[in-house]
């Protein structure tokens, strides 16, 4: 079966962004060493999966960052060139190259993304999107990227559980740039 990852940034006192979607203190300083372990961590996924909100941003931005000579590298060819699912309600149709709408339960889509033969699957949010993920046990795999910095207040991916969610530390690693990534599973 097929494993769903989270990859997501978030701030030293657990939110992954201000009360209004500020992202402005996210460090983007890495080195080789932090790129080299988001490519372990993407280099076995065949698919992306985002909810409607992040995919409006998300899509674009790496589009354009594989369209433009400065930007142009293999992260931004791996985030265009892979399969997305973006998950919606208000949605009709994709405009996106390599994007499918998914619209039915969450639960029921996920599972069957999960039996599907291959690679895995990878998620990146947006908040609502994630936190619902969790809540319903639906992530195989947690790597959070701890900045070092505070907020004092804004989204949580954990605050919308209805029961304690144990998790098992099987990584953590410190980079240059002050990000502590710490891998977890749940049990």
């Amino acid at each position: 079966m097929r494993k769903l990852k989270l990859q997501i940034q978030m701030t030293a006192d657990g939110y992954i962004s201000g009360p209004n979607g500020e992202i402005d203190w996210m460090t983007w300083d890495w080195d080789d060493k932090l790129n080299s372990y988001v490519e372990g961590i993407t280099s076995p996924v065949d698919t992306i999966i985002l909810g409607r909100k992040l995919a409006e941003g998300f899509i674009p931005h790496w589009t354009s960052q594989l369209e433009s000579a400065d930007t142009a590298d293999d992260g931004a060819q791996k985030m265009v060139e892979t399969d997305k699912i973006v998950f919606t309600k208000t949605m009709e149709k994709s405009g996106w190259a390599r994007t499918k709408l998914a619209k039915g339960d969450l639960t029921e889509e996920i599972c069957k993304l999960k039996e599907k033969e291959g690679k895995d699957i990878i998620v990146y949010g947006g908040g609502t999107f994630v936190s619902a993920l969790i809540r319903e046990n639906l992530i195989d795999e947690f790597h959070l990227f701890i900045n070092p910095v505070a907020i004092g207040n804004g989204v949580n991916i954990f605050s919308k559980l209805d029961r304690r969610k144990n998790l098992t530390l099987i990584q953590s690693e410190v980079f240059k740039c002050g990000i502590v990534v710490l891998c977890y599973l749940p049990h």
